[in-house]
């Protein structure tokens, strides 16, 4: 009927009814009226003659102030309704529009009126029309199913999707509750459903909630599809283009309910409806390329929202004017939204379970990557050989004590197996292994008492950290004293153990780790020297003799420089023959500010990687200068070597080529080892070199025999000449209760009895001289035939010359 209606306008206020009458109508649909304040339409009265009493004018609902409606009858007779927008309670009806009763028949009316004061536009009440008070009963009811049967449906996706799982969400599974509460709220709203729930939320408040509805949804339903969609499916791009029409989307419809005060409404209607296109058209591209790519969820999403974007299509063109006016898209698009709610929640489901399965196969990923993970990090912490904490389970122990401690003091033990190297070469090392898991089993016993942390840092190195609170620190020392000479079997092999032990305690000698690891080291070297077989705890004066070894080794490159290293001869004695048969060459360092300094004032630097081998390098040249020299007065020259001198493939060669330099003999020269030198870490490389040197000529001399843990064993690897019986027990021979008589005369024996010369050191008087003698001791060295000195002090003299001199 709207289009058999004219138009006019006026700016007065509610006019009457002669006044309306007498408006110039215009029925051009071209010409846009002026909204400010009332328009009429003036009904075309032949279209509704055939009406029955009490029928209804049926208008689209839209936004105005005040509605009016003006009805004359042909005796003149005048009924007037008028009604603002905060009175539309009985007007709104299902359908989205308003009903106004109209009680005269419809050949009784001779004019029909209807004004609104400031509405939107009128292009925007799409439709006026006329039905009986059966059709609009009929049209009522039908909205109400359908409205009922959309809301059921609905409410039962919501409710499904919120009880699939309660205690997870994922975005799709939000958005798409949103979506669902939106339209819901969209479809009563629209409909005026909701108006007969809550009475007055019909005509304009209706449309203002409508639009912010609208733009709601189109957010709603744009996030939904981009989020449901498989991850990494759909180009970055289309991401965020989706993101971005759907923000527009909810800026138009919030700018629409604004009711024309930012842009004029019928403009905000139309780039709303553009923008409810503009969506549609992101998720189709978006559907091509979910689908191109192998998308499974997209399916349900085309099956649900294909006929919903459709008919949402179909409705913007026809509020733009392309389709005529009617229900039925409108029924059909509540019905699609109904039907695209069963489809979807199928997809959320389906979508909801592949996710599920994918956390759940990620769950057990990580529990067993947690398990592989604690497995790798025990097996990185725990030592394989004996099941104890390795290097790096001590090194963590150690930051977590010195870092969670600083007020509870606590001890660090170094632990070193004495003459491991004698186990395994003598009983292999399969046995030398079963020794180190006998002390870690010992460690963990005593540390498991003691609340202690026992670690292996390789080798034969233990560490052992303990808490000084309640003594236990004390206790630890005390067991492992204990230890000490406990007796060890092996299958028939028995062996008594002995161990160095150096400590050093937090926070009294350090409070980093890196150094008190240090100064525990410090002490387990001063134990070493010491003799061994005992516990020494870490002082300052170990510090000291560090830092003046430290300046030592740093001057030592400046000493050779200006020749303060010296070697002192002492001479060797055959007592049968009475004469000097060679020299022991003993290194002293004259020093510019400390004097004449001895081995065991600045003996470390030997051993020190960067300069310990220059400078016994440089003491062997030395020596071969002495010999090249005086060839004839020195027959032989005893020098003693480090293992530094002796380890490596080339150690050998170089040895010989610096006595074919010298053009010395090898026979002149007499290489002097220690049983720690000999049985040290790198005993075998040792081992092979003095068996070279020997084929060669070289003499091999065992110094400080008696004292270590030589035996026959070892005797017969090594091409020893000779074996050199420590001072210890040359001192001791005066003592009868000393059993030194014994020990010496044995090692005599074992020499003679292996083909071996054999030297007594540190002879200082005649008694020890006449017993030597009387045990068949041949060779002596000591103060009784001479004092070291500087070879141009010593005069070439028969022993006895030697002998009156001292």
């Amino acid at each position: 009927m709207l289009q058999s209606t004219c138009f006019a306008v006026t700016d007065t206020a509610l006019p009457s009814t002669a006044e309306v009458e007498r408006l110039r109508y215009t029925c051009d649909r071209s010409v846009r009226p002026d909204t400010r304040r009332w328009t009429w339409l003036r009904l075309d009265a032949p279209a509704i003659g055939s009406l029955p009493r009490e029928w209804r004018l049926i208008v689209d609902q839209t936004r105005f102030e005040r509605v009016a409606l003006i009805t004359i009858k042909h005796d003149g007779t005048v009924t007037r309704l008028d009604r603002r927008w905060t009175e539309m309670q009985g007007i709104g009806a299902p359908g989205g529009v308003l009903r106004f009763p109209v009680e005269p028949r419809g050949n009784e009316i001779r004019a029909v009126y209807l004004g609104f004061e400031k509405i939107d536009d009128l292009a925007l009440v799409r439709s006026v029309t006329a039905a009986t008070r059966e059709e609009a009963a009929k049209s009522h009811d039908r909205w109400l199913i359908l409205m009922g049967l959309f809301s059921g449906t609905l409410l039962s996706a919501f409710a499904y999707n919120v009880m699939i799982d309660r205690g997870r969400r994922f975005p799709f599974q939000r958005w798409y509750l949103a979506w669902i509460a939106i339209a819901l709220a969209y479809g009563l709203t629209w409909s005026n459903v909701a108006g007969l729930l809550i009475p007055g939320l019909v005509g304009p408040s209706a449309v203002t909630l409508d639009y912010i509805l609208v733009g709601l949804l189109v957010a709603a339903g744009g996030m939904f599809f981009l989020s449901l969609v498989e991850d990494r499916l759909l180009p970055r791009w289309l991401h965020r283009s989706g993101r971005g029409l759907a923000g527009i989307g909810l800026l138009f419809g919030l700018l629409a309910a604004t009711d024309g005060a930012v842009f004029h409404p019928i403009l905000m209607d139309r780039l709303l409806n553009l923008s409810v296109m503009a969506s549609a058209i992101m998720a189709f591209l978006g559907i091509a390329y979910a689908i191109r790519r192998g998308s499974r969820v997209v399916w349900f999403y085309v099956i649900g929202w294909g006929p919903v974007i459709a008919i949402f299509a179909a409705r913007v063109l026809r509020n733009l004017g392309m389709f005529p006016q009617g229900d039925t898209l409108d029924i059909a698009m509540f019905a699609a939204l109904a039907f695209e709610a069963i489809i979807l929640s199928l997809a959320t489901s389906d979508r909801f379970r592949a996710l599920c399965n994918e956390l759940e196969l990620a769950r057990q990923s990580r529990e067993w990557g947690l398990i592989e993970a604690e497995k790798l990090r025990s097996a990185a912490l725990t030592d394989p050989l004996t099941g104890l904490g390795n290097r790096a389970a001590f090194q963590s122990a150690l930051q977590t004590h010195v870092a969670t401690r600083r007020d509870a003091p606590f001890t660090l033990f170094l632990i070193d197996i004495d003459h491991l190297k004698d186990v395994n070469d003598r009983h292999g090392h399969a046995v030398g292994d079963a020794m180190l898991c006998h002390i870690a089993s010992r460690l963990a016993a005593l540390t498991e008492t003691h609340g202690a942390i026992p670690v292996r840092l390789g080798g034969d190195e233990f560490a052992i950290v303990a808490a000084d609170a309640d003594d236990r620190s004390a206790l630890v020392e005390a067991d492992l004293m204990q230890l000490q000479g406990a007796i060890w079997h092996h299958g028939t092999e028995q062996r008594a153990l002995s161990l160095s032990i150096g400590s050093a305690r937090c926070p009294v000698d350090g409070r980093e780790p890196d150094l008190l690891y240090r100064n525990a080291d410090l002490a387990l070297y001063q134990a070493k020297r010491l003799g061994r077989s005992r516990h020494h705890r870490y002082d300052a004066a170990l510090r000291t003799l560090l830092e003046v070894s430290t300046a030592f080794a740093q001057e030592a490159e400046l000493a050779m420089q200006r020749d303060e290293f010296r070697l002192y001869l002492q001479p060797l004695v055959d007592l049968q023959e009475d004469r000097v048969v060679g020299y022991e060459g003993l290194l002293r360092w004259q020093h510019p500010k400390h004097g004449l300094l001895i081995p065991s004032q600045f003996g470390d630097i030997l051993v020190e990687e960067r300069i310990g081998p220059r400078v016994q390098d440089h003491v062997l040249d030395i020596a071969l200068g002495l010999l090249r020299d005086n060839p004839m007065e020195i027959p032989y020259l005893c020098v003693n070597f480090t293992s530094a001198q002796l380890s490596g493939p080339v150690a050998a060669k170089r040895v010989l080529a610096r006595l074919e330099h010298f053009q010395v003999s090898p026979a002149a020269l007499c290489v002097e080892v220690t049983e720690g030198v000999m049985l040290g870490r790198a005993a075998d490389g040792v081992i092979g070199t003095l068996h070279t040197l020997h084929d060669a000529g070289v003499r091999i001399a065992l110094d400080d025999f008696g004292t270590g843990y030589a035996s026959l064993s070892h005797l017969r690897q090594v091409p020893v000449d000779t074996l050199k019986i420590d001072r210890s027990f040359i001192a001791a021979l005066e003592h009868e209760s000393d059993n030194a008589e014994e020990i010496v005369r044995a090692i005599i024996g074992l020499a003679h009895g292996l083909g071996k010369t054999v030297v007594a050191e540190g002879v200082e008087n005649e008694a020890q001289m006449n017993i030597l003698i009387e045990l068949g001791c041949r060779f002596v060295q000591g103060y009784r035939f001479g004092r070291p000195a500087p070879w141009r002090l010593i005069a070439p003299t028969p022993t006895a010359q030697i002998v009156a001199n001292s």
